[in-house]
């Protein structure tokens, strides 16, 4: 019997295999560790990275998949806040700053980054607590 995945558990799938894919990319582009906000590139020409940015992505990412059993729910929910602060962060200093002088954005980002926080409150919210946890044994009596 086939079991489907709650909203949360496939936002931790997609969104977590996403996010480590797009930092192991960004590293043929960028892979330069350094608190210069003026180093960076823009993967496929579009959205700004360097070595911190990568980390970033793979770290958040790789979250979401070791969530997908156990704690998806609350991983949708806590990513979908933190890119969204960042997002607003992003917005607020501008095209082409770095948050915490050391990860690059760009517009694209910001805009990129909303998103992924908006689907994870979504899926947050979609899925309820109770379906959230793994099912557990009833106890036996003799």
């Amino acid at each position: 019997m086939t079991q489907s995945r709650t909203a949360a558990q496939l936002y931790a799938l997609v969104v977590g295999a996403t996010l480590v894919v797009a930092g192991i990319i960004g590293f043929f582009y960028n892979s330069t560790f350094t608190s210069n906000k003026s180093v960076h590139d823009d993967v496929f020409g579009i959205l700004a990275v360097n070595g911190w940015h990568n980390v970033v992505h793979i770290a958040t990412g790789a979250l979401g998949l070791l969530a997908l059993g156990y704690a998806a729910r609350l991983y949708a929910g806590g990513l979908g806040l933190v890119y969204i602060a960042v997002a607003i962060w992003g917005f607020i200093i501008g095209s082409g700053d770095s948050i915490l002088s050391i990860v690059p954005v760009n517009t694209e980002d910001n805009i990129l980054h909303l998103l992924i926080g908006l689907a994870g409150v979504a899926a947050y919210l979609a899925t309820p607590a109770e379906e959230a946890a793994p099912a557990r044994a009833a106890p036996t009596t003799t």
